[in-house]
């Protein structure tokens, strides 16, 4: 039976191009999202109104995968934000917003469909984190916090899963070629990081054996000294 994966922010940029990679390769599909009926999904695929910063939504599009499919064998976290928070202006809010997204919901997420990845044994995991994860660039701390949470969370998932099969990557991309980027990177988007190029990334990762897990992967479109 085909596996079936669950992809947060699956309507656009890298989402939406890792849905499309792994449909191609025949899995089915759960794809949350804020709003289903603006998606831009060319396939069909099961999609869920999925709310990052509600605390129960991750639970309520887990269940509903379940009844569809009776099984999570792949959990893609995706869904994420980048807003500007230096320590000299940003505010509290905006701080909470940030790791609700980015760290509290695939925390969340993570929680409830272990039960169910516990079973397969040979399940995935996979974090979109960020190079902000591995190393302090610039004065965007809020975000550079919640992605060094993220691949934090993403060892202990490795851990916790182990001996059930469970492997867990986090995706450590410099600037990608989406949404996000647009107006912030400083070359021409077409010689950045490709969505297309991190979707045939994830999907390779995902079929490598228990016995060949890897952790991270760094990504860049440009050198650094360290990456």
């Amino acid at each position: 039976m085909n596996k079936v994966a669950m992809i947060s922010g699956a309507n656009r940029g890298i989402g939406l191009a890792v849905a499309t990679e792994l449909h191609r390769r025949g899995y089915r599909l759960s794809l949350g999202m804020r709003d289903p009926s603006a998606s831009r999904i060319p396939f069909d695929a099961f999609t869920y109104a999925y709310e990052a910063r509600d605390p129960l939504s991750g639970q309520r599009w887990v269940d509903a995968t379940v009844e569809r499919f009776g099984r999570i064998d792949v959990l893609i976290n995706n869904a994420g934000i980048c807003t500007h928070i230096t320590l000299e202006d940003g505010t509290g809010e905006q701080l909470e917003e940030t790791l609700d997204i980015n760290v509290k919901a695939p925390f969340r997420l993570i929680q409830a469909a272990l039960p169910h990845l516990r079973k397969p044994g040979d399940a995935r995991v996979v974090q979109i984190a960020s190079l902000s994860g591995k190393r302090v660039k610039n004065l965007n701390a809020g975000y550079q916090m919640s992605k060094h949470a993220v691949i934090a969370l993403n060892h202990a998932v490795r851990r916790a899963g182990w001996d059930d099969g469970i492997r867990a990557t986090a995706i450590c991309p410099g600037f990608v070629n989406t949404d996000m980027a647009a107006g912030v990177a400083d070359v021409d988007p077409q010689e950045l990081t490709q969505p297309e190029d991190l979707a045939l990334l994830i999907a390779n990762t995902i079929a490598m054996p228990n016995t060949a897990s890897v952790a991270e992967i760094l990504v860049n479109f440009r050198h650094e000294d360290l990456f």
